[in-house]
């Protein structure tokens, strides 16, 4: 008799347990939902700050860049992310020989986002982006130029001449 007790107590026990489960299930179903919808929301998405995604290289609207193929970043990279082309010019100025980017080569598929590129650049040239959508069906898809076709260094602005100093007397 007492074993006959226990099963019905035992299966009304399970039986409210599954109700209070099916109860907890419910209520969540019907609560107005807290997730982000990621691909609905693809253009107001906003990351954080220092998030790192994609290295680009900004140009402004005259197509000019910062970079001036130093090779700094090339050399700090760890695993040979970045190339950077460049070839030798003769400034119509002043005569003298300088270096002028050719190609500025990112293979993103070997990138692990140290940052040691973008924290030694003495130009600030290259940045972050927020793109971190990087999926592609195709490696070769995953080297990119970052610098635009026909673009070259921007100017920078010539200071300011020094106001004549007067003689006191």
């Amino acid at each position: 008799m007492k074993s006959l007790i226990n099963y019905f107590k035992s299966l009304f026990e399970g039986i409210w347990n599954l109700l209070l489960g099916l109860k907890i299930s419910m209520t969540n179903l019907l609560r107005k939902k807290v997730t982000e919808k990621y691909p609905e929301n693809r253009k107001t998405r906003k990351e954080f700050e220092r998030f790192r995604a994609q290295l680009t290289m900004p140009h402004n609207d005259k197509n000019e860049h910062k970079c001036i193929a130093c090779g700094i970043c090339e050399m700090n990279c760890p695993n040979d992310t970045i190339q950077v082309i460049s070839r030798m010019e003769t400034d119509p100025e002043t005569g003298r020989n300088k270096k002028v980017l050719d190609k500025y080569i990112y293979d993103i598929g070997t990138c692990i986002y140290c940052n040691q590129c973008v924290s030694t650049c003495p130009q600030d040239a290259i940045t972050w982006s927020q793109d971190f959508e990087q999926a592609v069906f195709d490696r070769d898809r995953l080297y990119m130029q970052l610098n635009q076709p026909g673009s070259k260094v921007a100017e920078k602005p010539k200071p300011a001449p020094k106001p004549a100093e007067t003689a006191n007397n």
